[in-house]
C-alpha cells in the first residue's frame, strides 16, 4: 500500500488593516491560534496546545493542514490574510456554522477574460457573471446511479444578502460538482458531511459565491473570537457573501441529474472548451474547504468548463494521518467510479486530474488499475501531483507506467518548505516524500516535467500547505497547462529556469 502565476482575476491591492473584519492581532504559539469556520487550519507552531474539532466535520490539532492557522508571536503586528479566520484563546473549539438564510438559486455563473499572464485592469478583475440554468431543459436519460440517501437532499445555505437583486450582487457564482464517499451528519440548516466513511458513492452539486472583492489566491472566509471548553464565543464575524466565499447551495444528485447540469455547463464553455477538472484533496480537509478550494482554483483561472472535486474522508488534524492514509485507501473504488462517469459520460473532451498531498495516493492507485484495464472512452488529458504525499519510490513506480495514459502528459509540483510533507517525512522514519526537495534535488523521472516551486509557494511563509494554489503563479502556470498543455514549462512560464543533474533536467522558480 502507498502511503501516503500570475494571472489576476481579482483586485490585487492589498486589503488595508482591519479589512473584512479581521484584526492586526499577535498571539503565541502555546496553544492560540487562527482557524476558519469550515474547520480547516494551518500551521504546525501551534501544535503544542492544539487539539479541538473543526466546524465542519473535521479534527484538528494545531497540524499542517489545507486550511488557514497560523501561530505568531505575541509581539507579531502582521495582518491576518482574509482566509485566516478564527482567533482560538487556549484549545480551538468549533466555530458556529455558517448562518442560513431564505434564497435558494438555480444560476451559475460562468466567469469569462482572457487567459493570459498579464494582470487585469481592476475594472476587469473580477470575472462577470453569465447566468446558466440550473436544472437542463432537456436531462439526460437516466442511468444507473450510486445510492444516495435523498432524504435531504436540497439545502439553501445563502446568507441573507442573497435576495438582493441581480443587479446589486457584489459576488459571482461557481459550480462545483461532487462527489463524496463521506457520511452525512445531522444538520438541521443544510446538507451536511462529516469526516466518517458512509463506504457508497454520492454526489452532487455545490453553487458557491465568491466575493467580486475576492483577492486572488485567497479563500475569504469568516473569523471568530472563541473561548475554549465552554464553546462560547466572544465574537463571530458574520458571513457576507459580498466579503466571503459561502455555499449558496449545496444538493445531493442522482448521476444523471448531475450529468445534464454537467453538460449544460461545458455546452456554454469557451475558453477551456469542453474541458473539466478533477480535484482530489489531501489530509486533514474538510468537505466544505475541499468545495471552497475547488471554486477558488476554478475562479481565479476563470475557468468556464466543469470543476469537480472528489472528497473522500479526510479526518481532519495531525492526530488523524493515519486514519486519513487509510480513508483514502478505502476511497478507492468510489473514486474509480466518480472518475469513470466524469470521463466517459459527462462529455468533457478534455479531463485533467490535480491530486494534492496525500490525495495523490488515491489518485495513483486509481490511475493505476484504469491504466491496467483501459475501459473505453477514459481519457485523461494533464495529470498534476501538487506536493504528493506518497514515498517516492512507490511514486517512481506507478508514475512510469501512466505516461502514456495521459495524453497532455504529466507534471510534478514539489517544494523544500512543504511542512505537512515534514511532518510525513518524519511518520515515515525520514525517508523523503515524493513532493519534497530535499538536498540531492526534487525527484526527476522520463516523461514526467519536475517543477521546484520552492520560490513562489506560499509555504516559503510558513504559512500554507496548499502552496499549489495559494500563488498567482502557480495557479497561471497550471491553468494554461490545463488549457494549452504547452511543454516543456518554459513555454508556459518562461522564468522558470532549468537546473541540469545527472538524473535530468527539472525546472524552479527563481529566487533560490
Amino acid at each position: 500500500m502507498m502511503n501516503e502565476k500570475n494571472r489576476t482575476g481579482a483586485p490585487e491591492a492589498a486589503a488595508p488593516p482591519g479589512a473584512n473584519g479581521v484584526p492586526d492581532v499577535g498571539q503565541s504559539g502555546g496553544g492560540q491560534g487562527y482557524g476558519s469556520s469550515d474547520g480547516t487550519m494551518d500551521g504546525m507552531s501551534g501544535m503544542s496546545g492544539m487539539s479541538g474539532k473543526g466546524g465542519k466535520g473535521g479534527d484538528y490539532a494545531g497540524a499542517d493542514t489545507e486550511g488557514s492557522f497560523t501561530s505568531r508571536s505575541v509581539s507579531g503586528r502582521g495582518t491576518v490574510k482574509p482566509e485566516h479566520r478564527s482567533i482560538v484563546i487556549g484549545k480551538p473549539t468549533p466555530s458556529p456554522s455558517v448562518s442560513d438564510g431564505s434564497t435558494t438559486r438555480g444560476g451559475e455563473s460562468v466567469s469569462r477574460g482572457p487567459a493570459s499572464a498579464e494582470t487585469s485592469s481592476p475594472a476587469e478583475a473580477a470575472p462577470p457573471a453569465a447566468t446558466e440554468r440550473a436544472e437542463a431543459k432537456a436531462p439526460a436519460p437516466k442511468s444507473a446511479a450510486p445510492e444516495v440517501d435523498r432524504s435531504s437532499e436540497t439545502v439553501t445555505n445563502a446568507p441573507e444578502a442573497a435576495a438582493a437583486s441581480k443587479d446589486d450582487k457584489d459576488w459571482n457564482v461557481v459550480p462545483v460538482y461532487f462527489g463524496t464517499d463521506r457520511n452525512r451528519v445531522p444538520n438541521d440548516k443544510r446538507l451536511d458531511y462529516g469526516s466518517d466513511r458512509a463506504r457508497r458513492l454520492e454526489l452532487g452539486r455545490a453553487l458557491v459565491t465568491v466575493p467580486k472583492a475576492h483577492q486572488v489566491p485567497q479563500i475569504e472566509r469568516p473569523w471568530a473570537i472563541t473561548i475554549p471548553y465552554f464553546n462560547y464565543n466572544i465574537y463571530q464575524q458574520k458571513e457576507d457573501p459580498k466579503k466571503h466565499f459561502t455555499m449558496e447551495e449545496l444538493k445531493s444528485l442522482s448521476e444523471a441529474d448531475l450529468l445534464a447540469l454537467v453538460k449544460e455547463r461545458l455546452k456554454n464553455s469557451a475558453r477551456y472548451k469542453d474541458h473539466a477538472f478533477v480535484f482530489v484533496h489531501g489530509y486533514n480537509t474538510s468537505f466544505d474547504y475541499a468545495i471552497y478550494r475547488t471554486a477558488q482554483i476554478a475562479y481565479d483561472i476563470k475557468f468556464d468548463g466543469a470543476p469537480f472535486v472528489y472528497s473522500w474522508p479526510s479526518g481532519g488534524g495531525i492526530a488523524s494521518y493515519t486514519y486519513d492514509r487509510e480513508s483514502a485507501a478505502q476511497a478507492e473504488p468510489y473514486f474509480k467510479q466518480f472518475l469513470e462517469m466524469v470521463t466517459q459520460k459527462s462529455g468533457a473532451k478534455h479531463v485533467s486530474i490535480i491530486a494534492h498531498s496525500m490525495g495523490n495516493q488515491l489518485v495513483l492507485r486509481v490511475l493505476q488499475d484504469l491504466q491496467r484495464t483501459r475501459p473505453e472512452g477514459v481519457e485523461i488529458s494533464q495529470i498534476i501531483f501538487a506536493a504528493p504525499d506518497v514515498d517516492r519510490d512507490s511514486f517512481e513506480t506507478i508514475a512510469s507506467q501512466l505516461k502514456g495514459f495521459a495524453t497532455g502528459g504529466l507534471t510534478l509540483y514539489a517544494a523544500s518548505n512543504d511542512r505537512a510533507l515534514s511532518v510525513s517525512r518524519r511518520f515515515y522514519g525520514g525517508v523523503p516524500r515524493a513532493g519534497d526537495v530535499p538536498a540531492g534535488g526534487p525527484l526527476i523521472m522520463s516523461g514526467i516535467d519536475t517543477i521546484d516551486a520552492t520560490a513562489v509557494s506560499m509555504d516559503s511563509l510558513g504559512l500554507h500547505h496548499s502552496g499549489y494554489a495559494e500563488s498567482n503563479t502557480l495557479l497561471n502556470d497550471i491553468g494554461l497547462l490545463i488549457q494549452t498543455g504547452e511543454r516543456p514549462p518554459p513555454k508556459r512560464v518562461p522564468i522558470l529556469q532549468p537546473v541540469q543533474t545527472d538524473k535530468g533536467t527539472y525546472w524552479r522558480y527563481p529566487g533560490q
